[in-house]
C-alpha cells in the first residue's frame, strides 16, 4: 500500500497479523511502542480495529483487524515476548482490548501516562499530545481520533497518519520519563504500577468498577 508518510523510516499496512519479515524486525528490538484503535471504549461491545507498532528505528506497522477476528499468532508472539518491553500511552485500555479481542496477554509493560502522572507532578496535563509536545517537541494532530476505525479496508490517509504518529514518539517520551522517574526516586513505584496494569485491565474487561474503594 502506498501512502505519503515521508517521516518514518518505513511504513506498512498489514491485514489480520504481522508478516514474518516484520515480526523478525520488531523481535530484534528491546522495546516497541504499541497503540490500538477501536470502535469505542467498552470492551465486549466495541471491537478492536487497528494495532499500531513502532520500533526504535522508526519502522511503523499498522495491522488491520477484521470483523470477527479472534487471534493473530505472530502479533501474540511479539506482545507476549518477555524480553521486549511494550510501551503504551494509557496501557490499561490497550492491554484489555488486546486480551478481549485477540487473547493476547501483554507483558512487560511501560505506560507513559502512568509514568507522566508519577513523574510530571508539576503538570495536570497527562494526555499523549501534551506529554509528547513537552518531552519530544512534536505537536500531534488528534483530529482523526474519533472516527470510524471499523472500515479497515477503507481507512483514509489522514487516519493512517494519525495512527502512525500515535506510536512514533512513544519510545522517545518513555526514555525521558524513565530518566525523570529515576532522578526523582520514583522509578520503583512506577514499575510497581506497570506490573498492576494487566490486573486492572482484566477488571475493566469484566466490568468491575471501584474495586479498591471502601
Amino acid at each position: 500500500m502506498s501512502i505519503s508518510l515521508t517521516n518514518p523510516a518505513s511504513f506498512i499496512v498489514l491485514d489480520e497479523d504481522l508478516d514474518e519479515k516484520t515480526l523478525i524486525r520488531f523481535s530484534s528490538s528491546s522495546a516497541v511502542a504499541i497503540d490500538t484503535e477501536a470502535m469505542g471504549l467498552i470492551h465486549g461491545r466495541d471491537r478492536l480495529c487497528l494495532v499500531q507498532i513502532c520500533d526504535p528505528n522508526d519502522n511503523v506497522a499498522c495491522i488491520r483487524i477484521r470483523l470477527g477476528q479472534s487471534n493473530a499468532p505472530k502479533l501474540k508472539s511479539l506482545l507476549e515476548n518477555k524480553d521486549i518491553e511494550k510501551v503504551f500511552h494509557f496501557a490499561r485500555f490497550d492491554v484489555a482490548a488486546l486480551a478481549a479481542n485477540l487473547n493476547i496477554k501483554v507483558n512487560p509493560i511501560f505506560c507513559t501516562k502512568v509514568a507522566s502522572k508519577i513523574g510530571r507532578t508539576y503538570s495536570p496535563r497527562h494526555g499523549l499530545k501534551e506529554v509528547v509536545m513537552e518531552l519530544v517537541g512534536v505537536e500531534l494532530d488528534k483530529q482523526a481520533q474519533s472516527s470510524d476505525w471499523g472500515k479497515s479496508d477503507e481507512l483514509s490517509e489522514k487516519q493512517l497518519i494519525y495512527a502512525a504518529n500515535d506510536v512514533r514518539f512513544l519510545l522517545a517520551a518513555k526514555i525521558k520519563l524513565q530518566d525523570m522517574l529515576q532522578r526523582e526516586g520514583r522509578w520503583g513505584l512506577a514499575k510497581s504500577c506497570f506490573s498492576c496494569i494487566p490486573t486492572l485491565s482484566e477488571l475493566d474487561r469484566f466490568k468491575f468498577a471501584n474495586t479498591f474503594e471502601h
